[in-house]
């Protein structure tokens, strides 16, 4: 399931927002100031940023520029209640990929991330199709052969991600984060339970593993 980056320094809009985004099936992690926010986003593996443009610390404009700096393409997403055009064109020329002023509709927010995700993987839409396998976003629906698969939610996070990169081998360690935010620890074989439940109900064949690689559904390494 998508990683999530929430800046936002309001101590009670920033976990509404979070929680919101974990029952749309998001792992989110929540950071307040500026210079947490750039650390967090150099060293992890996020799907999509949301950004709050008044941190303290290192406002997010700084915080955007220095990551576009870097090359960094990472979806962005600005949330601000900064609602002048030339604020808005400032956050947009800074390398935002859109941009949302506050108070925020979250299904309307949901919905900006689901975009940009289907943008990053070249979809037109919110499901992806890997052999007989079907797994829809929207409605955390997976089919095989057309019948439903019910899946846990550990389960359906370490499939999604596997599907969105299909064809390419995935390691432990970016299983592992997916699963879990930067406030909690993976337990050793947490992925491995995942995989072996996977494999019970789409076939053994469905995902390879390669020593040292990791994991792939879809295909044959190149």
């Amino acid at each position: 399931m998508p990683r999530l980056l929430l800046a936002e320094d309001d101590c009670d809009l920033g976990p509404a927002i979070r929680r919101a985004l974990e029952l749309e099936g998001h792992a989110v992690d929540l950071f307040t100031r500026g210079d947490d926010v750039l650390a967090a986003a150099r060293g992890g593996d996020y799907d999509v940023i949301l950004l709050d443009l008044g941190l303290p610390h290192g406002s997010g404009l700084e915080v955007l520029r220095a990551l576009r700096l870097a090359r960094d393409a990472t979806p962005v997403i600005v949330v601000t209640a900064f609602d002048r055009t030339q604020q808005r064109v400032a956050g947009l020329d800074a390398g935002a990929d859109d941009y949302v002023v506050k108070p925020v509709d979250l299904e309307e927010l949901a919905a900006r991330i689901r975009s940009q995700l289907r943008r990053r993987d070249g979809r037109a839409d919110d499901s992806i199709v890997v052999g007989p396998v079907a797994l829809d976003f929207t409605g955390h629906v997976v089919t095989l052969d057309g019948q439903d698969v019910p899946l846990t939610a550990k389960e359906f996070r370490v499939l999604a991600l596997l599907m969105r990169r299909s064809r390419r081998f995935v390691s432990k360690a970016d299983l592992e984060a997916e699963l879990y935010d930067h406030d909690h620890w993976a337990e050793s074989n947490t992925v491995e339970v995942a995989i072996s439940a996977l494999r019970r109900k789409f076939g053994r064949d469905f995902i390879r593993t390669e020593r040292g690689l990791g994991y792939m559904v879809g295909g044959q390494a190149r």
